[in-house]
């Protein structure tokens, strides 16, 4: 069975204060390792999985917050460009 990204509150992990979150507590994301041959769908879930927060976690001893515009790209398309370069 897979993970369900139906179940992930995106708008919680979205809302995470940078301020306040301990960075020994974020996925290091250089660690995270994803098989390219799954389709995309399962690749995106299984990055989710991982990360735990695709909106804030490390590279390296780096914290990263990411956010997106309004009228900019999807989430979705972002992932799957970060996706395909694995």
């Amino acid at each position: 069975m897979g993970f369900d990204l139906s179940k992930v509150d995106f708008e919680t992990l979205r809302g995470v204060n940078l301020q306040e979150v301990d960075p020994d507590t974020l996925v290091d994301i250089r660690e995270i390792m994803i098989d390219p041959k799954l389709p995309k769908e399962q690749r995106t879930a299984e990055f989710v999985r991982q990360v735990k927060n695709p909106y804030c976690f490390r590279v390296g001893k780096v914290v990263v917050s990411v956010g997106f515009a309004e009228n900019g790209t999807t989430f979705e398309e972002q992932m799957a460009r970060y996706l395909e370069t694995l």
